[in-house]
């Protein structure tokens, strides 16, 4: 094996630990607040940052064909995972999507996106030769996909929910699916996501504020507003680490969805463009890694793995600018979160033992 894309390897570290530090600088005061302790966030982050890269840098030294001989097992302790959360999870935010084990909490969610991609990529790899027919190679893939959205949505996590299908789509197209096939699926798409909407008044209500915040600036759109007071006034440089001044109980728990409001504040377009520059980064150089490497279940997992962490950034920096409404979406390698982190650093880890193949 080659030497892992250290360029890769570097731009992970430093984006990880500038968000244990945007975690501190978010948190601090709220975090002082209701534990009578400003590290609190910064210490369960900064532990899952160190557990994360040591993992990282040891599943980088793990052969990627390992997870295609064992695609089906990790797939089953996911499928597993989201049933048994419905039962012994613990509900934060109105949501049963955590396993709370003292005071840190494990998502299953998390991990069954990766599990996800490994599976989809297994199947594609398996199935190249009825891609193409859709009631052959394509519907069983879908009804897996929709059954694990189906136990997320049971959750309610329909941020994740969305993330993972978008996710097993782009697979598929990058597997060869006929064009006309996804036009269909959009549509189908779209009228599930409206079904959605419906079904839950929230959800509504989230759209309705998304379109008009100020109509309800105090309740709906109340969080909007104040991602927006936060990245207005940031101007080039910000007002400096620490300075923010939303994160003084305007903004509602700033370390987790909404804390590029703070990044943008703190350090203006600078931190914006900085952050920006990281993802690229980290995108360009992973997709580069999919492009060069032989091997077909290794092509479609990097691709997987990339496009979802894409995707899901985009997702969270557009509703933080005020785009698309809130979905719940936290940003990878930013956001408080031990669950999200430590996947989040596994999978990249995946793609540098796949930069070594290459």
């Amino acid at each position: 094996m080659k030497k892992l894309d250290i360029s890769l390897f570097i731009a992970i570290v430093v984006i990880s630990l500038f968000g244990v530090l945007m975690v501190y600088s978010s948190s601090s005061v709220w975090a002082e607040y209701k534990f009578d302790d400003p590290f609190k966030y910064l210490k369960s982050q900064g532990l899952f940052l160190i557990a994360g890269v040591i993992l990282m840098y040891f599943v980088s030294k793990v052969n990627f064909e390992v997870y295609y001989k064992h695609a089906n097992k990790i797939f089953g302790i996911g499928f597993v995972l989201l049933i048994l959360v419905l039962f012994l999870g613990t509900e934060r935010n109105g949501s049963k999507s955590w396993f709370g084990i003292g005071s840190f909490g494990v998502q299953p969610s998390e991990f069954m996106k990766l599990a996800m991609v490994i599976f989809t990529s297994k199947y594609l790899y398996n199935n190249k030769r009825d891609i193409n027919n859709i009631k052959k190679g394509v519907i069983p893939i879908l009804l897996t996909t929709l059954l694990i959205f189906g136990l997320i949505m049971l959750q309610p996590d329909f941020g994740t929910g969305v993330i993972l299908v978008v996710g097993v789509i782009a697979l598929l197209f990058i597997g060869g699916v006929d064009l006309k096939f996804f036009l269909k699926v959009f549509l189908v798409g779209i009228a599930g996501i409206i079904g959605l909407i419906m079904a839950a008044p929230y959800r509504l209500k989230r759209i309705l504020s998304f379109l008009n915040p100020w109509s309800d600036p105090l309740g709906s759109g109340f969080q909007i507003i104040q991602s927006l007071y936060a990245i207005g006034p940031g101007g080039l440089f910000g007002f400096g680490l620490g300075g923010s001044r939303q994160k003084h109980f305007y903004l509602p728990e700033p370390q987790t969805d909404f804390i590029f409001s703070i990044i943008s504040e703190e350090f203006g377009f600078l931190g914006v463009l900085i952050v920006s520059s990281l993802f690229l980064i980290i995108i360009y150089k992973s997709i580069k890694i999919a492009l060069k490497c032989q091997n077909l279940f290794g092509k479609y997992l990097v691709f997987g793995i990339t496009f979802m962490l894409g995707f899901q950034a985009l997702l969270n920096l557009s509703v933080v600018i005020g785009l698309i409404p809130v979905t719940g979406v936290t940003l990878p390698f930013l956001s408080y979160g031990g669950s999200s982190l430590l996947i989040t650093l596994i999978s990249m880890g995946i793609i540098l033992n796949v930069s070594r193949h290459v």
